[in-house]
């Protein structure tokens, strides 16, 4: 019953979408004798609506739980929608008296009104639950989950997976396990897959990676000595590149001492030294009144209306790039990790997938330059990637402008206060300092957004944004990197120690 009501929901806003479509394409000019020589098309778009919607599974779909994939099912079954209303209007009077703008603005419209129904509908679901979920300003001092891949199959691996299943079983998600032999992938233990073998780590880490699983931390259960020497080179490389966490159960129980832990630091590598940490902290008083500024609500309604618009305008080239990832790279079409959003609650970011699986048919691992196709450079090269990230925006994890969501395992707990606003599909740091400049260089851009931001500030960024998505990134600006930490350690925002060259920077005037 819910779903035909739901076919029936989506079939009203469909023809409303339709006349709309008409008023604007007469430029509001009503007539029924216009409207009555559209009657065919409509019946025709009533019939297609009826029949394609439940084909797509849009009926299906709890709409307070609607997703970028629900969304984007909307935009391919209106597709399909628009040209069986155009064919059976065609086969019934050859589409007499029907404008040849009418399909395209029936189409845009369509979407806008489906898509953001649902939108809306679970913002209304939200702020009924909580009202304070849609904050604008917030902190969440609860750790995100974090992702295990356990290496090993043994003992030790099954009481970890049972201390796991007792005592974290919502801070610690396992990802996954690579056991001794390939014939053991495939099997589970305790309800969790074995992916592969110790050997092809970096395959697997990059599989994990197409499919949204971000592992934070490698545990070894098996003795470091014991392994296959592919498989201690595997290790050592992903432990050398940083990426992720290691961590030796034997040596954690004192039966084991692992050498390769005692590796360099990016700090003694570069011959930089610290004198500790810094962290940004901004006052409550001023958190209580950033968060009474009206801007951050006109902020939130730009969001959703600009989405709506670059949704409806963009909705044929995200079904194009659909298609052509599905053809020169495969599924999944899309590319997902998990972040840190606003006041660090984990959000799922989207791209377009522009990497094939590292991992070829006949099981030979591939080069990252065998892996990108011409179609993902490209997609790259013009950030048409990112273009499912208004669906992001529209949902509420992201705004325009904003601080760029990290990895959680680059989002340090010192900089947490650049998580106190939504990320951004652009921000400060980025059209001043770029790729080039340190992770406290970038926190620091980040912080002084937060308390400086403005319509302005964010139209300045908008027009910064522009050519750097043509012409690439522009010279870092020192000078805004400098005067940023000159205000916020004005500001009492900069706590803990300093290095040398903060110091340096921040005793600036």
């Amino acid at each position: 019953m819910r779903s035909a009501i739901s076919v029936v929901i989506d079939t009203i806003l469909i023809l409303l979408a339709t006349l709309t479509a008409v008023i604007l394409r007469d430029s509001f000019e009503f007539s029924s004798a216009r409207l009555l020589a559209l009657v065919p098309y409509f019946i025709s778009t009533t019939l297609a609506s009826a029949f394609v919607l439940p084909l797509f599974g849009v009926n299906r779909a709890f709409w307070r739980f609607s997703a970028m994939p629900d969304y984007l099912r909307i935009v391919a079954s209106l597709f399909v929608i628009t040209i069986a209303s155009v064919a059976i209007t065609f086969g019934f009077n050859r589409v007499e008296g029907v404008p040849r703008s009418l399909p395209f603005l029936q189409f845009y419209l369509a979407v806008t009104f489906l898509v953001g129904a649902r939108v809306l509908y679970r913002m209304r679901n939200a702020s009924r639950r909580s009202r304070r979920g849609m904050a604008p300003l917030k902190v969440v001092d609860e750790p995100a989950a974090e992702t295990v891949l356990l290496i090993g199959l043994s003992r030790l691996t099954e009481i970890y997976l049972q201390s796991v299943a007792e005592l974290a079983p919502k801070r610690i998600r396992i990802a996954g396990i690579l056991g001794r032999r390939d014939r053991h992938v495939g099997r589970l233990v305790a309800d969790h897959k074995v992916l592969g073998i110790p050997e092809h780590l970096g395959a697997v880490l990059s599989e994990l990676e197409v499919n949204g699983v971000a592992i934070d931390r490698i545990v070894i259960t098996s003795s470091f000595a014991s392994l296959p020497r592919e498989a201690r080179e595997e290790i050592t490389a992903v432990q050398r590149s940083g990426s992720v966490q290691l961590q030796y159960l034997s040596e954690t129980l004192g039966f084991e001492s692992v050498t390769l832990r005692q590796l360099p630091d990016a700090a003694a590598a570069t011959g930089c030294s610290s004198d500790g940490p810094v962290k940004f902290e901004i006052k409550a008083d001023e958190l209580e009144t950033m968060q009474r500024r009206r801007y951050w609500k006109a902020k939130r309604a730009i969001d959703v209306l600009a989405s709506l618009f670059l949704l409806a305008i963009f909705s044929a080239v995200l079904i194009l790039v659909g298609l052509a990832v599905n053809v020169s790279i495969g599924r999944p079409l899309f590319f997902c990790q998990q972040r840190p959003g606003l006041g660090g609650r984990p959000f799922r970011l989207y791209k377009f997938r522009t990497m094939r699986r590292p991992i070829a048919a006949n099981g030979r691992i591939l080069s990252d330059e065998e892996r990108v196709s011409r179609v993902g450079n490209f997609l790259r090269r013009t950030r048409i990637d990112e273009l499912p990230q208004l669906f992001n925006i529209l949902r509420g994890d992201m705004s325009f402008i904003g601080p760029r969501p990290l990895l959680p395992r680059d989002q340090d707990d010192a900089y947490r206060a650049r998580l106190l606003v939504r990320p951004g599909l652009s921000g400060w740091a980025q059209v001043v300092g770029g790729r080039a400049i340190s992770p406290e260089d970038k926190a620091a851009l980040d912080v002084w957004y937060v308390r400086n931001a403005s319509v302005l500030l964010d139209i300045a960024i908008v027009l910064r944004t522009i050519p750097i998505i043509f012409m690439g990134e522009r010279r870092t600006s020192a000078k805004l990197i400098d005067l940023a930490w000159r205000e916020l350690r004005q500001a009492g925002v900069l706590k803990g120690r300093f290095n040398k060259i903060q110091a340096a920077r921040t005793s600036a005037t």
